[in-house]
């Protein structure tokens, strides 16, 4: 057997790897925020306000700094000095209007609201004295209704980083609507929803003799998080090293700065000593939440199903003090082919938390609305809800009016249709029951955007033959990691196990914020590219230095076989890399890339697509519903590793299931606080409530939206499975539910 004989032939991409990290996590290696070790460590605990509006008249912490091992207790009556600008305040995602400085003032914005920290030589210490700070309020007249401010609603802020409106009315939606002759017109509401990731937030700040920081925190961006800090405190860039190489669950609440992350850093510099501050389970719905939301679609439709009118307007709710939104009705005007569309979005100010990105935002609840109406408008029209959605299939983004750079929902249509056994489906409701229970199917599709930004990676080749690959990117769980080392492997043409990837520190290249289901997209492209140039430089220095057989053989023809060159069949047509780099007088080969957009990408819309078939079961007499079955057919252009993709894509679908029948923020108006700030009342989907989850991706070549043609697929589980959920819920009792989440009282009532 010659030496081109034994290569590896298998691409690392598009195979199952399973995680590189695995090992680390399932062994406890792996160290998060709150893990990290410091010499002289000491603890702080946040207390929290009280009420939802007004102002602090007093705060005795007395009785607190009296305990032995009390340390500080900071207040905004001796916090340090802080910038009065409030750009200083702004992250790169920060919404219009003036963001949260933890500790500024005696106002107080919300029930929840950091007003004290405690800070002492133990967890336990700190918890236990700041029970014991005595907050006196002045409370004001509040509102965390959003129904009861609808009438409110305003425009969202369109400053920088704001608001980008819906797109102008098409047609005249108002008029077709009238005239269609099938309609359809609701109103439909979504309850906030809480980011409850197994790892709670914290961070660990750690001050040298030189009073320069190192910041172990829980991160969907290093970057962001350093840009933050070194504002608000003033610090030089070598003054702050940010570090937060695994991430317990973030799904959008690690996008923004907490306000956790200031407050440790206000006592770490204050005591010139490392402090860990670490968020309690309830503090966990005192920020970050999906907002709620409640929206009217009208759809008319001719006879034959094609669509005449869409009508989609929102209202979403936002604190006192920021503009968020979601892009939450711009769905509608991209999903089907319609000519008459109008558009319409407006925020409620409440006195809560600002709400935050949350996995999908805007399309997991925009989506629910609309692809409800839609089942509704196909039982109006006595007609099949798949045949209803072909028959208004939109071939380019009419929002935009450009062509697709890909779209396999057709696909998605077909193949997840037959995987489910949709042909089956009975057209009327109640249809089909075993026992005491009522069995219904339903279907939705799902969009979601496919974006890449601007993103940087360094390769390193060691005379061992090695490669260390890196760039300040994040992983969230989504497994990060595993993919930039396929993708690299591939690009050096090298076994996987010979090459790691190295993420989450500010001193590697820099990475965008991990989110958006861009980060494969984006920090792929560059991890391909700076991969593509380290080998083809590898390859000129055996043209140069590998004597006379590389010199007269084709670059494409170089090859690696483990820690050698290689360039023919026979033992003498190698070189070792250690050799080839002593030659040319290298220790190590490096490069370094930094990979943008390509500017034909501006001609054309860019998006992933899915199809979710669902079947429940409905207990008649008790109302409780099982989703028994779930198909979810994917579209999202090359997929990188079909194991985490398909994990991905699974806890999407549970994620869905959990919106459509259990999650709920639930809120005693009249003291503007939430009462099920926990995870035994506020509920999430455990492991009884899930079943059978089939997840299949269709082909979709597409080399316009980036180099290696991928898409992400962190979002577009989840998007659609909440309607598909519903839609299965009317189809086995004859019931339509337009609020979620839909709960055995509501299925009784």
């Amino acid at each position: 057997m010659n030496r081109a004989e034994t290569l590896p032939a298998t691409p690392a991409t598009g195979v199952p790897h399973s995680r590189v990290d695995g090992r680390l996590k399932v062994t406890g290696a792996a160290r998060y925020a709150a893990d990290f070790a410091a010499d002289d460590l000491v603890y702080g605990c946040v207390v929290s306000s009280t009420i939802a509006a007004g102002r602090i008249v007093s705060i005795d912490t007395s009785v607190a700094q009296a305990l032995a091992g009390v340390l500080l207790v900071l207040t905004h009556r001796n916090r340090p000095d802080l910038p009065a600008d409030d750009d200083a305040f702004k992250d790169m995602v920060a919404p219009g209007g003036v963001p949260l400085r933890p500790l500024w003032d005696e106002r107080v914005w919300y029930s929840g609201q950091p007003v004290a920290l405690v800070v002492a030589q133990s967890l336990e210490l700190a918890r236990h004295a700041a029970s014991l700070v005595k907050v006196r309020y002045e409370a004001a007249p509040h509102q965390t209704d959003i129904d009861a401010a609808l009438q409110d609603a305003v425009p969202p802020s369109t400053e920088k980083g704001g608001f980008d409106p819906p797109p102008p009315a098409r047609g005249d939606a108002a008029s077709a609507l009238a005239g269609a002759a099938a309609r359809v017109d609701a109103f439909y509401s979504t309850p906030a929803e809480y980011h409850n990731p197994i790892e709670m937030h914290g961070c660990t700040v750690v001050p040298d003799a030189q009073g320069r920081l190192t910041v172990y925190e829980k991160t969907q961006g290093v970057v962001n998080t350093k840009g933050y800090l070194t504002r608000v405190f003033g610090l030089a860039d070598d003054e702050l090293q940010v570090i937060s190489p695994f991430v317990g669950g973030a799904f959008g609440s690690g996008l923004r700065p907490q306000y956790h992350l200031a407050l440790a850093v206000m006592a770490a510099r204050e005591l010139r000593r490392p402090v860990r501050v670490t968020l309690t389970r309830q503090q966990m719905f005192t920020f970050a939440h999906r907002p709620q939301s409640v929206q009217r679609v009208a759809l008319g439709a001719a006879a034959d199903g094609r669509l005449q009118a869409v009508i989609h307007q929102a209202v979403s709710e936002t604190s006192r003090y920021e503009d968020y939104c979601d892009v939450m009705v711009n769905w509608a005007g991209q999903l089907y082919r319609c000519e008459n569309v109008s558009m319409g979005y407006k925020v409620a100010k409440l006195d809560v938390p600002t709400p935050a990105d949350m996995r999908a935002p805007g399309a997991a609840q925009g989506l629910f609305p609309l692809e409800v109406a839609m089942d509704e408008l196909a039982a109006a029209l006595r007609m099949d809800p798949l045949e209803l959605r072909l028959i208004n299939y939109a071939e380019r983004d009419a929002n935009k009016n450009l062509p697709f750079s890909s779209k396999a929902l057709r696909a998605c249509y077909r193949e997840g249709a037959a995987r489910f056994g949709w042909s089956k489906r009975p057209l009327e409701p109640r249809a089909r029951r075993e026992g005491h229970e009522w069995i219904g199917w339903g279907m939705a599709t799902g969009i979601w955007d496919a974006m890449q930004n601007e993103a940087a990676a360094r390769a390193v080749l060691t005379r061992d033959g090695r490669v260390k690959v890196s760039s300040s990117t994040a992983d969230i769980g989504t497994g990060t990691y595993t993919a930039m080392t396929q993708i690299a492997a591939d690009a050096l043409g090298m076994p996987i196990g010979e090459v790691s990837f190295e993420l989450g520190d500010t001193r590697l290249p820099k990475a965008p914020i991990e989110g958006g289901s861009w980060t494969v997209s984006s920090v792929g492209s560059a991890v391909d590219a700076v991969c593509a140039r380290l080998r083809n430089r590898l390859v000129e220095l055996a043209r140069e230095h590998g004597g006379v057989r590389f010199a007269n053989t084709r670059r494409e023809d170089v090859r690696r076989d483990g820690d050698r060159l290689v360039c023919g069949p026979h033992s003498d047509d190698s070189i070792a890399i250690a050799t080839l780099l002593e030659r040319a007088g290298l220790t190590e080969l490096e490069e370094q890339v930094s990979v943008k957009p390509h500017e034909k990408q501006q001609a054309y819309s860019m998006g992933t697509h899915s199809a979710v078939f669902v079947e429940v079961r409905v207990d008649a007499a008790f109302g409780t519903v099982r989703v028994t079955r779930v198909v979810s057919a994917i579209a999202a252009g090359r997929i990188i590793n079909p194991k985490t993709a398909g994990n991905q894509i699974a806890g999407g679908v549970v994620w869905g299931i959990g919106m459509a029948l259990h999650e709920q923020g639930q809120w005693d108006h009249a003291l503007g606080r939430q009462m099920n700030h926990n995870l035994a009342e506020y509920h999430v989907p455990v492991n009884a409530d899930i079943h059978a989850i089939d997840v299949l991706f269709v082909d979709e070549p597409d080399d316009i939206v980036n180099p290696l043609g991928v898409k992400g697929v962190g979002e577009i589980g989840v998007v659609g499975v909440a309607a598909a959920v519903s839609n299965a819920i009317w189809h086995a009792t004859g019931k339509r539910i337009r609020d979620l989440p839909i709960t055995p009282d509501t299925l009784l009532g």
